[in-house]
């Protein structure tokens, strides 16, 4: 696929995105006009039932780009669905209490519930068109990757499992040298650089980016660390500073008060659950129902995590940390379930109030287990920059078995680019994992070659 074949993407995007828009407009629209204009203490003329329309339409404008619910072709058509979905409910609450407002008393919530009805099957429809339409215009790019080590196969396998949007077609090792490589390189719509030598990385990028050729590359730390950098502009030679020191001061307030407000809430609505889920945990065998264990947190610190115990109570008798495996038979039943949907942690929510731990940061591991990473990899204690979390970029974004490396640069991205709204687009996207737990590599492996077989 060249150039000419995909200079009008982002128009094709563009009004796709404003159809689904204006048809959610148009249902809000009809639900204001057949239910709340007229029974309001003050009807408004037409121009200000106009506005109230128009207030609808921007405030779904942004919560959708705040949470890339345009972004199809992007997005698996489950996630953009589920973002969607979640964010035209958090407009549509946001706006009964708006038509309450305008009313001066609390409105009928039936019209809302008809309207979020209407637009759950709008976007169903919207996306399951709008998908074949798009992958029919724009089919996978053809790929070439170019690697230096065995490492790029994991990444073949993970980029296949998207076959809607990349098809990898050829693969040439490093080592035949920059001529034959950019010979290849031309004939497929984009190259992958995968584990290359600095030098060889470098001019292969300047290739590309000469011939406009897209180029992926898969980054190194010191990548992710430069893209969190700022830009000098004290002299006529471009600077770019690290900091290297984590969240700034504001950012760590603003987060803390984040944490304390949303944690507070999470728990006061949760408690019903916590409690089922507690009174469970003690019913199947009668052992504690509380699990602390030591993990670590910012700057290397340990605290105590909690946890609704989901093992066994003798599942470390012996005293050596073991990381427990997918279908690990210390798992209780119960504990089965509720790691499922990831209800053992919410305890954790404990945690959070008293200072040890974020709802979005790198996942604490336990000391015994973090030393042993480090000795493969020594950068991993560079996620001890900001508190551990609830969830973390890893988390919803990884696999079951992510490589620590992977972990690392996962965390890493987030700390760089931290700011509340990620904060937000991750916890909502947690719900999601804890819903539909992404499948881990090694199972994705086996569906892939099921799927080979039949």
């Amino acid at each position: 696929m060249r150039r000419s074949e995909t200079k009008y993407r982002h128009l094709v995007t563009g009004a796709a995105g404003w159809l689904l828009l204006g048809l959610l407009t148009l249902w809000y629209g009809i639900i204001w006009w057949r239910y709340y204009a007229d029974v309001i203490i003050a009807p408004f003329f037409r121009r200000g039932n106009w506005v109230v329309v128009l207030i609808y339409t921007v405030l779904t404008a942004l919560v959708f780009q705040v949470y890339r619910c345009f972004r199809f072709g992007y997005l698996r058509r489950s996630d953009l669905v589920y973002y969607q979905l979640t964010g035209i409910v958090l407009v549509n609450f946001i706006t009964y209490f708006q038509i309450s407002v305008i009313g001066r008393r609390f409105m009928a919530v039936s019209p809302i519930v008809l309207l979020t009805g209407l637009d759950f099957v709008t976007i169903a429809l919207w996306a399951s068109l709008i998908s074949r339409v798009y992958f029919r215009l724009y089919p996978p790019r053809r790929l070439v990757i170019v690697y230096g080590s065995e490492e790029a196969a994991e990444l073949v396998m993970k980029m296949s499992s998207r076959v809607d949007k990349y098809m990898i077609c050829e693969s040439v090792s490093c080592a035949v040298g920059m001529q034959q490589i950019t010979k290849a390189v031309r004939h497929f719509d984009g190259v992958i650089l995968c584990d290359l030598p600095p030098k060889l990385r470098s001019r292969l990028l300047k290739y590309c980016c000469g011939r406009r050729i897209r180029t992926y590359t898969s980054p190194e730390i010191s990548d992710i660390l430069l893209r969190g950098g700022e830009e000098l502009r004290l002299f006529d030679t471009p600077l770019i500073l690290c900091r290297n020191e984590g969240l700034t001061l504001t950012q760590r307030f603003v987060k803390r008060c984040f944490d304390i407000i949303v944690s507070a809430v999470l728990l006061v609505l949760l408690l019903p659950v916590l409690c089922i889920c507690a009174a469970a945990v003690y019913l199947e065998d009668g052992g504690r129902v509380l699990y602390r264990q030591k993990r670590l947190t910012r700057s290397g610190r340990e605290f105590a995590i909690l946890k609704l115990r989901s093992m066994k109570p003798d599942a470390e008798a012996d005293g050596i940390a073991v990381t427990a495996a997918e279908h690990d038979a210390r798992i209780t039943k119960v504990g089965r379930i509720l790691r499922r949907f990831r209800l053992d942690e919410l305890p954790q929510l404990i945690n959070i109030l008293k200072g040890d731990m974020s709802l979005v940061g790198p996942r604490p591991e336990r000391p015994e287990l973090h030393a042993e990473i480090v000795k493969q990899c020594p950068e991993f204690d560079y996620r001890l920059q900001v508190k551990a979390g609830l969830t973390g970029y890893a988390q919803v974004f990884g696999a079951y078995d992510t490589a620590p490396v992977d972990k690392l640069k996962m965390d890493l991205l987030y700390i760089e680019q931290y700011n509340v709204l990620l904060d937000l687009r991750i916890l909502l996207m947690t719900v999601k994992t804890a819903v539909i737990p992404p499948q881990s590599n090694e199972a994705q492996r086996e569906a892939r070659q099921n799927h080979k077989k039949n």
